[in-house]
């Protein structure tokens, strides 16, 4: 517990040099809370963090699995372009209203798509139409990671970086008879990495006021 109050006192610190005051996010994250959704979203700096790897990479064009209340999506939107474009998957139709008027609350609906539907189900319809991602963030359903991965390879191309988040699950990911669902996708999501010779991939375990966890960091060569 000790540990974890100075993760989270750490963090409000960084938080307060590095990522500043955003009323936007304030609002979108109260706004979450208010429609009850699950506080699941990725901490100030992790957002700041995918908004700094995508703007580093110059992306253009980005898929987010999972959308939740739009959260980190804005932080990824906020990374592109005028002329750039983010669709983001969202199974749970309640979750995308509430993104969708965070996004428009942001400013940034002009440059997000929100689909609606199982990602398993989406995602084909985004190959069928020949889409192309330079950066893919997958934070959805754990179980389902493994498949996840082998769309997003699907829709990369050359250069495209791939993010997987909650990857480590508080260490339980080296557990190899685990019965939990989420640690199971998680592993073989990783083994499957391991064993994709056209990406060069890595992770890194991470502390702060979500807990222990990591993010896991390909790119498709």
């Amino acid at each position: 517990m000790a540990n974890e109050k100075v993760w989270h006192d750490v963090d409000q610190y960084l938080n307060g040099k590095l990522v500043g005051a955003h009323d936007v996010f304030e609002e979108v994250l109260k706004e979450n809370e208010k429609a009850g959704l699950p506080a699941i979203d990725v901490s100030p700096t992790q957002g700041k963090f995918l908004h700094l790897l995508a703007k580093i990479k110059g992306a253009k064009r980005i898929l987010e699995i999972g959308t939740l209340g739009g959260y980190s999506t804005i932080w990824l939107a906020r990374a592109l372009p005028s002329d750039g474009k983010l669709v983001t998957l969202e199974v749970n139709k309640k979750h995308a209203e509430v993104a969708q008027g965070n996004v428009k609350r942001a400013h940034i609906d002009h440059l997000v798509e929100i689909i609606v539907g199982s990602a398993l189900e989406t995602l084909p319809l985004l190959k069928e139409k020949g889409e192309s991602f330079d950066l893919i963030f997958i934070d959805a359903d754990k179980p389902n990671n493994p498949h996840y991965l082998k769309w997003a390879l699907q829709l990369s191309k050359k250069g495209t970086v791939i993010i997987g988040d909650n990857v480590v699950r508080e260490g339980r990911v080296i557990e190899e008879d685990s019965e939990d669902e989420s640690v199971k996708g998680i592993r073989e999501f990783i083994n499957l990495l391991s064993g994709e010779k056209q990406v060069d991939a890595t992770a890194l375990q991470t502390v702060g006021s979500k807990g222990y966890d990591g993010l896991v960091f390909g790119i498709v060569g």
